[in-house]
């Protein structure tokens, strides 16, 4: 919910959600030997192969290329990440050369596809020839996650001591509206065409629960992911009519993701709360803040096949945020 969270990047290990490694078991009752596998001379409890057949078939994105705008900030790597660990050859997208291409890099050598890729999210020409790239790249393009957002700048957030109607603030929504909007919609309108024109594809929009309530201080943030949430409802409904079904755009919703940048304001240095944090966590049900690996599974679900009757959804991912208000 925090817009600070979208902003900030960091390194992370490959964490395979759909992992294909099956430990070593010695032979007995109800287990088989994968013979001619990569496992073979390893004992596999048969429910184990079946099991991991069914997430496979169910989440597996082998095949696939994904477009994953902010690739690299905190949240934006994590679902590059995720999507790689699924299968999918992964198009890391940004601002800066030096960040994509080290994501990139560091999901292939993991054992993922992965290209970095450069393009301001609110210059169409930029996004038209990153598109073109992957599509020379990788051959089509399936999924696109429209992760790119955040405050933009600290102008944006409206402190206490400040008059509610003054100019900073009045310049500052322009550019965190114009990025968290319009650096949705415009990649969606670079890569739709290439995604719709194949097989179809998966459209995913990085929305907030900031657009749902009211979050202090971040009113242009708010009033962009609540134009995200309307976009994504528009656009399935258009897409479902003209591609009859073979495109889909759903939404996640954020709820506080602490991390990076954002987290001094909700956490101490050693780990306890602050006076913010301890406010916040009196309305999570679930008695924690969001990780950025906790946004993976709902991605993979809605862009697996599995998820295809799936559109205009909006999923909230908040630890039930604000559903228990009272004591």
């Amino acid at each position: 919910m925090d817009p600070d969270a979208d902003e900030a990047g960091r390194q992370r290990g490959v964490r395979s959600h759909l992992s294909r490694h099956v430990p070593q078991r010695g032979r007995g009752e109800g287990q088989v030997t994968a013979q001619g596998s990569h496992n073979a001379g390893n004992e596999i409890p048969l429910f184990w192969r079946v099991s991991a057949l069914f997430l496979e078939e169910t989440f597996g994105l082998g095949g696939k290329v994904a477009v994953v705008t902010g690739g690299y900030g905190l949240i934006g790597s994590a679902l590059s990440r995720g999507l790689a660990a699924a299968g999918a050859a992964v198009a890391v997208l940004g601002r800066h050369k030096e960040a994509s291409d080290a994501l990139a890099a560091d999901i292939v050598a993991s054992g993922g596809k992965s290209v970095g890729t450069v393009a301001d999210v609110l210059d169409s020409k930029a996004l038209d020839a990153a598109c073109d790239a992957v599509v020379k790249r990788f051959g089509r393009i399936d999924i696109l996650v429209n992760c790119a957002g955040g405050g933009a700048t600290p102008a944006a957030r409206l402190r206490p001591d400040q008059p509610l109607f003054n100019a900073e603030l009045r310049e500052a929504t322009r550019t965190v509206i114009d990025l968290n909007l319009m650096g949705t919609v415009l990649p969606t309108f670079a890569f739709g065409d290439v995604l719709a024109g194949g097989g179809g594809g998966v459209i995913v929009n990085i929305a907030s629960a900031a657009a749902r309530y009211v979050s202090p201080g971040v009113m242009g943030y708010s009033a962009a992911k609540a134009g995200v949430e309307q976009f994504t409802r528009w656009m399935a409904v258009e897409t479902a009519r003209r591609y009859e079904g073979r495109v889909r755009v759903n939404a996640i919703e954020p709820g506080y993701i602490v991390g990076g940048k954002n987290r001094p304001r909700y956490q101490n240095d050693d780990g306890s709360l602050t006076p913010l944090g301890e406010a916040v966590i009196a309305h999570i049900p679930a008695g924690r803040f969001g990780t950025p690996e906790d946004l993976v599974p709902p991605l993979l679900m809605l862009c697996s096949p599995r998820g295809g009757y799936v559109t205009g959804g909006v999923v909230p991912v908040n630890g039930g945020f604000a559903l228990a208000p009272g004591v």
